[in-house]
Order: structure tokens, then C-alpha cells, then sequence
């Protein structure tokens, strides 16, 4: 499922721009919603966002809820692939515990920057935090239980790729755990090729039966699709997308054989 419409280049400056102002001005305008209310009206446990760096809720722009599908326990190691400010990560670190270890990495210095201030600051020994694409980590083969992502591999041109690394990355039996954007039908070229949409998690959308398709043919073996009925765009551009393609939120748990 490699798409070669999008300008990479393009692309990558749009996104890297757009979830700069995501880190640095979590108040703006954007095409998606942000921030505490809209993380438990997904489903985060009000409990879990108390214990955790509240800077990082306002700069999260995940699109669902993942942690009841992934069932982190103690002592276990995960990737968060593009962890943005850090919040999935942090929550992680909460399933995790002392003796458990989690990895972020992200492609972006403002989100990578303020993830690992705030952990820091937050003196969370068990989370660290890399510089790096999805598809190409760097981390070591086999080392994971657990790859969580929230709203992020849409935006990459090449998923196949990013589906095999998660796979590479994880041990047998562990677990894929993510959110993102699915269509129901094949967005056209004039959306796919707009930069602009893509950044907005809505061009990069994946027809959500070939999404489901790239993830089994990585290796991983689908347990469960979750639509997230109450994510939702916010400008009328995205919520026009939203509309004639059928574009979602969908929550998925796959597993290493």
C-alpha cells in the first residue's frame, strides 16, 4: 500500500510544521480536536490523565482509545510510534510500571523536545525517547511486547513498510495495539495529493479493508476493529471528507504469531 501521488517532501515539511504548532500552541485552529476533553470522551480514564504531565493532554491529538486492546502489564517494553508530546507514552508508562520500559519516537524536535522535557521533569526513568521515521526505528528485532500508535500512520506514504516494522519489532506474541484513519472507499487523487489534507490525518486515509489487508500481509494477525464513533473532525473541510468518503476512526489489536 505505497502511495506515490503525495510529494514526500511536501508532505513531511507540512506535517513536521503542523504538529510543531501542535507542541508549541495546543490552543490554535486545527482540523482535529485536542486536549483533555475530547482524550476521555475516547475513552482515557480520568484517573490515568491525573498522574500524568497535564501539558502533554493539551498537545494530544490521537484520534481513539487503544489501552483496554493493547493490556500493557508490568515489566514489559513498548513503542509508541510517533509519540507526539508524549501522552500515550506516558499512560503507557503507568501500565508498565517501574521495571517496564517505553520507547517514543517521532520525526518532529518541538513534540520530541517537549515529550522528553516533561518526562524529565515528571522523573519517569521507564520512558525515553528517539528520533526516527516509523518505518525505520532503529530499535532492536524481537525486543517488544508492545507497538501502540495513535493518529499517526496515516500520514505515512509507505504503511506497508511501517506494518513490517512493527512486526520486526515485536516478539512472538506481541501485541500491535493502534488508532487511526480509514476510509470506506479509495480516496481520489485529488484528495491524496493534497499535502495540506494529508497533514490533516484525512489524505493519507487508507480504504479501511486494504489497511486491514497491509497489517496481515507484515506478519501480524488481526484480532479486533473498533470503530471510534465518538472522534471527530472539527473544520468543515474535514468534516465535508468525513462525509462523502467515509472517513473514521477505527481502533485495532493485532498479534505477533
Amino acid at each position: 500500500m505505497t502511495v506515490a501521488a503525495v510529494d514526500r517532501t511536501a508532505l513531511e515539511s507540512k506535517v513536521k510544521e503542523m504538529y510543531r504548532e501542535v507542541a508549541e500552541n495546543p490552543g490554535g485552529e486545527f482540523h482535529f480536536e485536542m486536549g483533555r476533553m475530547m482524550a476521555e470522551r475516547l475513552g482515557y480514564a480520568a484517573a490515568d490523565l491525573d498522574r500524568i504531565p497535564q501539558e502533554a493532554i493539551a498537545s494530544f491529538a490521537g484520534v481513539g482509545y487503544f489501552f483496554h486492546l493493547a493490556d500493557l502489564q508490568p515489566g514489559e517494553r513498548v513503542v509508541d510510534l510517533g509519540s507526539g508530546s508524549g501522552m500515550d507514552t506516558f499512560v503507557a508508562s503507568l501500565k508498565v510500571g517501574a521495571n517496564g520500559r517505553v520507547v517514543g519516537i517521532d520525526m518532529t524536535d518541538a513534540q520530541l523536545g517537549k515529550a522528553e522535557r516533561l518526562a524529565q521533569r515528571a522523573g519517569l526513568a521507564n520512558v525515553a525517547y528517539r528520533k526516527a521515521y516509523i518505518e525505520d526505528t532503529g530499535l532492536d528485532a524481537g525486543a517488544f511486547d508492545g507497538v501502540i500508535s495513535n493518529g499517526v500512520i496515516n500520514l505515512a506514504p509507505d504503511k506497508e513498510r511501517v506494518f513490517r516494522e512493527a512486526a520486526r519489532l515485536l516478539r512472538s506474541g506481541g501485541r500491535l495495539a493502534i488508532a487511526d484513519i480509514v476510509a470506506d472507499v479509495t480516496l481520489p487523487d485529488n484528495v491524496v495529493c493534497n499535502a495540506d489534507l494529508w497533514a490533516a490525518c484525512i489524505g493519507g486515509a487508507a480504504q479501511r479493508d486494504q489497511y486491514r489487508a497491509a497489517i496481515e500481509r507484515a506478519g501480524l494477525r488481526v484480532e479486533v476493529v473498533e470503530e471510534n464513533r465518538e472522534y471527530r473532525f472539527i473544520s468543515d473541510r474535514a468534516r465535508g471528507a468525513t462525509a462523502k468518503f467515509g472517513v473514521k476512526s477505527v481502533s485495532i489489536l493485532a498479534r505477533k504469531p
